[in-house]
């Protein structure tokens, strides 16, 4: 008689009770092995390959304003002629960092997909920053080249490398019509290479350069591509969130990955996002909480024909349940979906998958395929069970390299174990859904209490005259 093997956690939560450690219910996910050399890029490609209705002719990007389609044929073409350019003729080649301050545009996956196609790490920031914290930005990453937009393009004035306009002419001619005698020399990228360096707060303090390799956007993708719906076509995806936040780039990534198509706002205006959803049929769209607030009120949303609508992906912040309700009653057909991450773990490391997940409100979903969690009392360091507050801690293949630059607070936030501390203050119920309580350095201490500013926060917000809140000590 065949020997039964013990259950090891509870199959309800995920949770071991001897290793006090919650484990993903997700099916597994199948990773390249560690040392095969293979590019986020590249494995991006692979699985686009294997969508049973590729069609090289699907419009990958479009322009929300001009309506300007690029399909993935072209994306293709464009890329490619993109990085023999700067192979052959900028001299950019594995290692080196590229510097990209821009708002959102078509042309950035472009260049995204172009730079680390080579080996160099991108290293994208915000334009509206002022030139002192881009100055910052530049000291941690060391670029040898920047990409910017000519709105922005002064607030590079002391760097003293090369910077190429992305709204420029000579810009188009080296995605669209660069011919070159050499052929593109792929570099040889493992996937421990540093892919990125986004810019985070971290868990304290200053801004950090976090540095994401290419193994953390390949698992981040694989877990993406894994749990999301089998479809018979693509999806529309509207972006109204950045591309140089780890958010965007992400979705940049499952897009291309998944073969959806991806309209791309410059910036964010309801308004123009509700035109965007009626003109091209989205199907999608990546939003943060302020847009859900926004959507749910009043009548905002009135004269919009949105019944393209399925799914709005909301990250970035926890939404209070009263948000939540109001948009459910609003969009009732609309799947509202939520995920927790932080740049740290290359965006969501838990998510809500699926109409039955997505109607636990206040939760931002389960824990991903591949990953580990504890919950961690702030103050004994012992790791607690499921229902307990403490703060939370990830492990798996999405966790960033480190901090550039940072030896020290690298440590102090990834432990030797391979744990990394996310500051964040939450609990883990019995089901294995992930709850957000606040930052643990924001809490308001009060007479003996400990206060979180996000429950006033979302108080505030079911209040209809209420647009966004803040609540500070």
């Amino acid at each position: 008689m065949e020997k039964k093997t013990p259950q090891l956690f509870d199959t309800k939560s995920g949770f071991n009770s001897a290793t006090k450690t919650f484990h993903s219910l997700r099916p597994p996910i199948d990773l390249p092995p560690e040392d095969a050399p293979i590019s986020a890029v590249d494995y991006v490609s692979s699985l686009r390959a294997t969508l049973p209705w590729r069609d090289d002719d699907t419009v990958a990007l479009i322009n929300s304003v001009t309506g300007l389609r690029v399909s993935f044929s072209e994306f293709t073409r464009r890329t490619n002629s993109l990085a023999s350019y700067l192979q052959n003729v900028t001299r950019l080649s594995k290692n080196d960092t590229a510097f990209v301050l821009s708002t959102n545009s078509i042309e950035i996956p472009i260049l995204y997909f172009s730079l680390l196609s080579l080996g160099v790490i991108i290293s994208p920031a915000n334009p509206v920053n002022t030139e002192s914290e881009i100055s910052r930005q530049i000291q941690l990453s060391n670029p040898v080249i920047a990409f910017a937009t000519s709105s922005v393009v002064h607030k590079l004035a002391k760097l003293k490398h090369r910077t190429i306009l992305i709204d420029s002419p000579e810009f188009d001619s080296m995605t669209m019509s660069w011919n070159s005698k050499h052929e593109l020399d792929r570099a040889k990228v493992c996937q421990s290479d540093v892919a990125a360096i986004m810019y985070s707060s971290g868990t304290t303090g200053r801004v950090k350069g976090v540095m994401l390799t290419h193994r953390n956007l390949t698992a981040a993708v694989a877990s993406s591509f894994a749990s999301s719906p089998k479809r018979v076509s693509p999806a529309v995806m509207l972006f109204t969130m950045p591309y140089f936040h780890i958010y965007g780039l992400f979705f940049c990534f499952r897009a291309a990955a998944l073969m959806e198509t991806a309209v791309v706002m410059q910036r964010f205006d309801l308004k123009m996002m509700l035109k965007a959803v009626e003109e091209f049929r989205v199907t999608h769209a990546a939003v943060t909480p302020p847009i859900v607030v926004a959507m749910s009120k009043g009548g905002s949303t009135d004269g919009y024909d949105l019944s393209s609508l399925e799914t709005v992906a909301c990250g970035a912040a926890p939404l209070g349940k009263d948000t939540i309700m109001a948009f459910a009653s609003k969009f009732p057909k609309v799947v509202l979906v939520q995920a927790y991450g932080l740049t740290e773990s290359t965006a969501g490391v838990f998510r809500t998958v699926g109409p039955d997940e997505c109607r636990r409100w206040g939760s931002t979903g389960r824990l991903s395929a591949g990953l580990e969690a504890k919950i961690v009392d702030p103050e004994t360091g012992d790791s607690l069970p499921p229902g307990k507050e403490g703060e939370l801690s990830i492990r798996g293949p999405t966790i960033m390299k480190g901090y550039v630059g940072e030896p020290e607070v690298t440590s102090a936030t990834l432990l030797p174990d391979g744990w990394m501390r996310t500051g964040d203050l939450c609990y883990i119920d019995e089901d294995g859904f992930l709850f957000i309580v606040d930052r643990l350095k924001d809490l308001i201490k009060y007479k003996g209490y400990q206060v979180a500013p996000a429950e006033l926060e979302h108080l505030l917000l079911s209040h209809r005259e209420v647009a966004d809140a803040a609540v500070i000590p």
